[in-house]
């Protein structure tokens, strides 16, 4: 049975149609995307400075545009992108990380920030996640994201990682618009 036309006061919810016909303007084209992460610690990272998160275990990369050498996704085909990132960083000692970012950058400029400040009453672990809308125009537009801790001593700090749990990653989806 082919329905062609509805009218509310002739419809039987208690009927049962069947659809033969074509959904058409659904759905869309999500790619290119990706999602890696860090699969074990990330260490000797200098305080007080940023390093990338060198998410190296890709889950997907449906186009092959996340880069796992320099850790960067490059989508060849122009459009608004979601990318979203999170991080732990770990000060390697006990309650005194101070401040620590999470950035997300298109190419050189900061496009999302995740943010905390713990002067008042340090901590030894933080979990950052930013997210962000980008237009990305297809050709060398690219986007990274990287992490900030200051300790406040001096010393190393960490980006914690796992071979199976996702503590840390980063990844992006073309939005359909």
């Amino acid at each position: 049975m082919a329905i062609t036309k509805i009218q509310s006061e002739s419809l039987n919810l208690a009927d049962t149609y069947d659809f033969t016909g074509t959904v058409t303007g659904a759905g869309g084209n999500m790619k290119p995307a990706f999602h890696a992460y860090l699969g074990s610690a990330q260490t000797g990272l200098s305080d007080s400075a940023t390093a990338t998160l060198a998410c190296e275990n890709e889950i997907y990369d449906t186009d092959s545009a996340y880069n796992t050498s320099t850790y960067t996704f490059t989508p060849q085909t122009a459009g608004k992108y979601f990318v979203y990132a999170q991080a732990v960083g770990d000060s390697s000692a006990d309650s005194n990380l101070r401040a620590t970012d999470l950035y997300l950058y298109k190419n050189t400029s900061l496009a999302g920030l995740g943010t905390m400040n713990y002067q008042g009453n340090p901590i030894r672990v933080a979990t950052l996640y930013a997210s962000a809308v980008l237009d990305m125009n297809g050709s060398s537009d690219y986007v990274k994201a990287q992490m900030y801790l200051d300790t406040g001593n001096g010393g190393n700090w960490l980006i914690n990682g796992h071979s199976t749990r996702q503590y840390t990653y980063f990844g992006a989806y073309k939005i359909i618009t």
